[in-house]
C-alpha cells in the first residue's frame, strides 16, 4: 500500500472510529456487544472480531502499522460508513443498529 493510500485511510479510519482502546475494550466485554452482528456457526460475531483488532490497530504505533492492518481499517471505514446509511428513525440508543456499530469502534451518539 502507498504512502498517500495510507495516509488517507489513516485520516478516515482516526475520524469515523471514535471509540478511545479502552472505551472499546469494555464496550467489548458486555452482553450487549456480545448479543450484536452476524454470528457464524454460533461463535463470535464479525463484528466483535474486527473491535478487537481495532483495539489493537488503536494501540499500534502508525509507523508500525503492516498493510495488512490497513486493510482492515479500509473494511472498517467502509462498515461504518455503510452501516451510518441505514440508520433506523427513532432513538438509537439501545438498538442493535448502535451495538453493531461500537462493536467496529464507532458510537452515533458520541
Amino acid at each position: 500500500m502507498e504512502g498517500t493510500e495510507r495516509k488517507e485511510t489513516w485520516d478516515e479510519f482516526r475520524e469515523l472510529v471514535n471509540m478511545r482502546p479502552a472505551e472499546l475494550e469494555e464496550w467489548l466485554a458486555s452482553e450487549e456487544s456480545r448479543g450484536a452482528g452476524q454470528h457464524k456457526d454460533g461463535g463470535e460475531s464479525t463484528g466483535h472480531a474486527s473491535g478487537r483488532r481495532i483495539v489493537g490497530i488503536l494501540r499500534t504505533a502508525r509507523g508500525d502499522l503492516s498493510d495488512d492492518d490497513y486493510r482492515h481499517m479500509r473494511k472498517v471505514v467502509g462498515y461504518i460508513r455503510r452501516h451510518l446509511a441505514q440508520r433506523p428513525s427513532g432513538d438509537p440508543r439501545d438498538t442493535r443498529w448502535r451495538y453493531s456499530l461500537m462493536n467496529w469502534g464507532h458510537d452515533p451518539l458520541a
